[in-house]
């Protein structure tokens, strides 16, 4: 099913979509019209134009591919399938997922990752091709950050506060030298074998959906952030 969404109304937009479901959906001339695909499950929906804010909250199965570009708070609370973007997305792309994958072909803004967490089986996973601005992985509790800096121009891959108030999970950051101005609570360290088995299933995902060699990335330099327990937050929360 084709929809041509010119001028068309977010909710009505997103009614037809729901009501089109399982049968895959193809939405043209999408123009900042928010909530897409939010909350369902076995979606199968392709975008042509900018979706607006919130594409795929709480989204629960299936695929969401975005040709270009996507807005803030891409995949909010998601909890199982696959958002793609050919572009770049907003603040707080993948903003407490809970499962699922996203895969930012370029850069992202501030807070993507915030309060990202990982239960049971569920494991979320946010793989950024660019740059990450301010503040990736702010409040991470679980899952999976990768940060491949491509094409950014000789900056660094993330911004500053990179892992600030960080709990769990782990970021991975494609670079020659550790990220600068990190927490005394984030720990550092070079990639290891084991470290970049971890991550190399999405690294392969990544280049299959936008070119170039999983292999030569692999290869490359990677520091790995995580919660440094031996220095944890609670003495920023609770009086001592």
């Amino acid at each position: 099913m084709t929809i041509n969404a010119e001028g068309m109304h977010f909710q009505t937009l997103c009614t037809q979509i729901k009501e089109a479901a399982p049968e895959p959906v193809v939405v043209e001339n999408c123009m900042g019209q928010r909530y897409i695909g939010s909350g369902m499950s076995g979606a199968d929906i392709t975008i042509h134009g900018t979706p607006g804010n919130a594409l795929g909250a709480y989204f629960d199965g299936g695929r969401i591919l975005v040709g270009g570009n996507a807005q803030d708070a891409t995949g909010d609370t998601m909890n199982d399938g696959e958002i793609i973007i050919h572009g770049s997305s907003g603040d707080a792309t993948g903003y407490a997922m809970r499962g699922g994958k996203i895969f930012v072909k370029g850069n992202t803004g501030y807070r993507a990752g915030i309060h990202m967490k990982a239960y049971q089986q569920k494991l979320p996973v946010l793989v950024i091709g660019g740059r990450a601005g301010n503040f990736l992985g702010e409040y991470q509790a679980g899952g999976k950050i990768i940060v491949l800096g491509l094409e950014i121009g000789g900056s660094s891959p993330v911004g500053d506060f990179c892992g600030t108030g960080m709990h769990g999970g782990a970021i991975y950051i494609r670079c020659q030298q550790p990220p600068e101005h990190l927490p005394e609570q984030v720990a550092v360290s070079k990639a290891t074998a084991e470290d970049l088995t971890e991550v190399a299933p999405e690294v392969e995902r990544y280049c299959d959906l936008f070119g170039g060699s999983a292999r030569a990335l692999l290869e490359d330099s990677f520091y790995v952030l995580r919660p440094n327990k031996a220095n944890p937050y609670k003495r920023l929360y609770t009086h001592n």
